[in-house]
């Protein structure tokens, strides 16, 4: 199993299956291809024992029917994402790496709102 302090970058395919075990909570195979519209329940039942594999899900075998589990949070996953690819990216620059999402897209009023509250939340920290 994989060590769970540093887990494997998820795939795009994998990434969709952990949003609907984030979104759903454990899941069985059935219920995570219900959710994914575009997979065959054979391909999401094989992604499933892939990221269990991988230590992305963990797997509940006391029912007939397994159920699956994100091993980490959205929010960690999210975090681990991100600084992989802020490293890669934008040479571990935070500035540079906001700088690009707030030019690449218009973000509405309440983003900013959140970004500026952040801002004097970390502001506050520092002091």
């Amino acid at each position: 199993m994989a060590d769970r302090t540093h887990l494997p970058r998820p795939t795009d395919a994998e990434l969709a299956i952990l949003r609907v075990l984030w979104e759903r909570g454990p899941s069985t195979v059935r219920e995570v291809h219900e959710a994914l519209t575009d997979s065959g329940y054979t391909t999401v039942l094989k992604m499933l024992q892939i990221m269990t594999d991988k230590g992305l899900v963990v797997r509940d075998e006391s029912e007939r029917a397994h159920v699956y589990a994100s091993s980490i949070s959205e929010q960690r996953t999210q975090r681990q994402l991100l600084a992989d690819l802020m490293d890669r990216a934008f040479g571990g620059s935070p500035t540079k790496l906001v700088m690009q999402a707030l030019s690449g897209r218009k973000a509405n009023a309440a983003d900013l709102n959140a970004i500026r509250e952040l801002l004097d939340t970390l502001e506050g920290e520092g002091q």
